[in-house]
C-alpha cells in the first residue's frame, strides 16, 4: 500500500532536486510509510520505522563518530532512507563517512544537488500514501461485497475458492484436516504442479495462528470452521516480496467465513410433502421438536408411528459419489417413497443430507423385519429400473419407541456410509455386516477422527514428508500388521532385523511412544486404519 523509495525518487518534486543515490541502492524497494523533515541529530528517537527522512544536514554532527552514530540510529529504528539536500551544510557532496556508514547498513542515501522545498516532497508522498490507503479500503469493500453475495446465493465451495483466487491473483486451495484437497483454483498456474504431492507439501506448511503466513513455504493460511468446530484450511500461495499485504489476509478470512457459513446453511428446494417428511426426520435427529409433536404430525400425514416397530433406513449411492444436485436427490427421495408404497410399508422418507435419503419405517408388531426390508429393497431397485443395485440400502436396529428412533436412523446412516465400498452380495445391510474398518471409513470426514489421526501419526507423517526415501510409516504398518512380531515385520518390510530395530527406535522417538505397550500399539493401529479410510 506504500510507495517505495525508488518510486519517491521518481516523483516530480524530488526529480526537481536532481537526486542521486550514493549508498544503499539495494534498499530502494523499501516501502515509505511517511516522510519526516528534521535537522536534529537525535531524530531517531521520534521515529517508528518506515519513514523517509529529509534533512539539509545543518544540525548533524561535525565529527565522523557522530555521523556514524546518526546513521546507525536511523538504521536501527528502520527508516526507509535518508535524503540530504546539498548547499547549506554540504556543498558538493555528503561526507564519505556518511556514505560508507549508510552502505554498510544497507540504508538508501540520496543527495539532492539542487534546492527543493521539502513541503512539496512531503505533500506528493503523502498524497500517494492516502490514495493507496483509499484504494486498499475500496478493495476491502469489494471483498466484503463479493463474498456477501456468494453467501446469500449459497455458492458452492468451488465458486468461493474461484472468487478468492480471482481477487487475490494467486492460487488458492481448500483442504480438509486430513490435508485432502476439497477445491482449488490455480489462477492460471499448472494444476499438476500445484497439487502433485499435496498432502506431504501441506504438512510442511505450519504457520502459527488461525491466520498466518509461512514465509518458508510461501503460503498464507487461515482455518475454516464455525461454532467452534474447525474442518479445513484455506491456503493462498504468495509469490510477492516479503509478507503478503493485509488485504490478502482479509480476503482469505472472508472467503473462509463464506465457506463455513455455506456449510451450515445449505438447503435444497423440495416438494412440500418431502419437505415435511424431511422436517420430521430432521426433528428426530436433531431433537428440535418433541417426539409427541412428531408423532402427531406424522399421523396427520397418514404415517402412524405409535405402537409400531420402528426401523431407520438409509439409501445412498455406492462408491465415492459426489454430492447429489437437487434434482437427483429429489429423484432418489421419490423413488424411496414409491418403493415404500409398493412394498406396503408405512414410513417417513426424505433427504438426510446431500448424499443420502432416509426413511423411518413403521411396522406392525407382527411384521417380520427382514422380510419387510427385503420387499422394500426389491421394490426400490424395480422403481429405479436397475439391473444391478447401484445404491446401498442400510437399516438400523429395531426400536419400539419413537424416542429411540434417532438411534436407529443414525445407525442406518453409519452402516450405509460404511457399506458403500464393501460387498455387493446383500440387498440390505445391517450393523453386523460392517467391521472396524467400515466404521472408520464412515467417520473419515469427521474432524475429530482426523484430529485423532494427526495426534497419533502427525509427527511420523511430517517426518516422512521431509524424508521421502525412508517411509517410516510403512515400517510401523508392517510391525503392527504382523502382530508386533519383529521377525515377521522385518521380512514384510524387506529389512534386516537390526535395520528394523533401528527404525522402530526412531519411530518411538518421533512419536514419543512405547511400541512394546499393547494399548499404545492398538491406538496406533486404529489410527493407521483411520488414515487408510481418510485417504481412500
Amino acid at each position: 500500500m506504500f510507495p517505495t523509495v525508488r518510486e519517491v525518487i521518481g516523483l516530480d518534486p524530488v526529480r526537481h532536486g536532481e537526486p542521486r543515490v550514493v549508498a544503499g541502492e539495494a534498499g530502494l524497494d523499501r516501502p515509505v510509510r511517511w516522510v519526516h523533515a528534521a535537522e536534529v541529530p537525535d531524530i531517531a528517537s521520534l521515529l517508528n520505522g518506515g519513514e523517509l527522512v529529509l534533512t539539509t544536514g545543518i544540525g548533524l554532527p561535525a565529527d565522523d563518530a557522530g555521523v556514524r552514530a546518526f546513521i546507525a540510529d536511523l538504521a536501527d529504528v528502520g527508516v526507509a532512507g535518508l535524503v540530504v539536500e546539498l548547499g547549506r551544510r554540504y556543498t558538493s557532496s555528503v561526507p564519505r563517512v556518511m556514505v560508507a556508514a549508510a552502505q554498510r547498513r544497507g540504508m538508501p542515501l540520496v543527495e539532492l544537488r539542487r534546492a527543493t522545498p521539502f513541503v512539496r516532497i512531503t505533500e506528493a508522498v503523502h498524497a500517494l500514501i492516502v490514495d493507496a490507503q483509499l484504494t486498499e479500503l475500496r478493495a476491502t469493500e469489494e471483498i466484503h461485497q463479493r463474498f456477501t453475495e456468494l453467501s446469500v446465493e449459497g455458492a458452492e465451495p468451488a465458486d468461493v475458492v474461484h472468487q478468492a483466487a480471482a481477487l487475490a491473483g494467486c492460487p488458492v486451495v481448500l483442504e480438509n484436516l486430513a490435508r485432502q484437497v476439497l477445491a482449488y483454483d490455480t489462477a492460471g498456474d499448472s494444476a499438476a504442479l500445484l497439487l502433485d504431492g499435496w498432502e506431504q507439501h501441506s504438512r510442511r506448511i505450519q504457520p502459527a495462528g488461525r491466520t498466518a503466513y509461512d514465509a518458508d513455504a510461501g503460503w498464507l493460511v487461515t482455518t475454516v470452521g464455525a461454532r467452534g468446530q474447525d474442518w479445513g484450511r484455506l491456503l493462498a500461495r504468495w509469490a510477492g516480496e516479503g509478507a503478503p499485504p493485509t488485504r490478502l489476509s482479509i480476503l482469505l478470512e472472508r472467503a473462509a467465513s463464506t465457506l463455513a457459513l455455506g456449510r451450515l446453511m445449505r438447503r435444497d428446494a423440495e416438494g412440500l410433502e418431502h419437505q415435511i417428511h424431511r422436517t420430521l426426520l430432521t426433528a428426530l435427529l436433531d431433537h428440535t421438536r418433541p417426539v409427541d409433536e412428531v408423532a402427531l404430525r406424522a399421523r396427520a400425514l397418514g404415517v402412524p408411528l405409535d405402537r409400531r416397530h420402528l426401523l431407520g433406513v438409509v439409501v445412498r449411492h455406492r462408491g465415492e459419489e459426489p454430492a447429489l444436485d437437487a434434482a437427483r436427490l429429489r429423484d432418489l427421495a421419490e423413488a424411496v417413497s414409491h418403493a415404500l408404497r409398493e412394498a406396503a410399508v408405512a414410513g417417513l422418507a426424505g433427504p438426510l443430507d446431500d448424499h443420502a435419503v432416509g426413511a423411518l419405517v413403521a411396522l406392525p408388531p407382527a411384521a417380520d423385519d427382514e422380510r419387510s426390508l427385503s420387499a422394500f429393497a426389491a421394490a426400490l431397485h424395480r422403481v429405479r429400473g436397475e439391473a444391478a443395485p447401484a445404491v446401498v440400502v442400510a437399516a438400523g436396529s429395531r426400536v419400539d419407541s419413537l424416542r429411540d428412533a434417532r438411534r436407529s436412523l443414525l445407525e442406518a446412516r453409519q452402516v450405509a456410509d460404511a457399506a458403500r465400498h464393501g460387498r455387493r452380495d446383500r440387498t440390505v445391510f445391517r450393523l453386523p455386516h460392517v467391521g472396524l474398518a467400515g466404521l472408520l471409513h464412515l467417520l473419515r470426514d469427521e474432524p475429530r477422527l482426523q484430529t485423532f489421526v494427526e495426534r497419533e501419526l502427525g509427527g511420523l507423517l511430517a517426518y516422512d514428508a521431509r524424508h521421502p526415501k525412508e517411509r517410516l510409516l510403512g515400517t510401523l504398518r508392517a510391525y503392527l500388521d504382523s502382530g508386533r512380531n519383529k521377525s515377521a515385520a522385518a521380512a514384510a518390510a524387506h529389512l534386516s532385523r537390526p535395520a528394523l530395530y533401528e527404525r522402530l527406535s526412531r519411530i518411538e522417538r518421533i512419536l514419543d511412544a512405547d511400541l512394546d505397550a499393547v494399548d499404545t500399539c492398538m491406538s496406533l493401529h486404529v489410527a493407521l486404519l483411520a488414515l487408510d479410510a481418510i485417504r481412500d
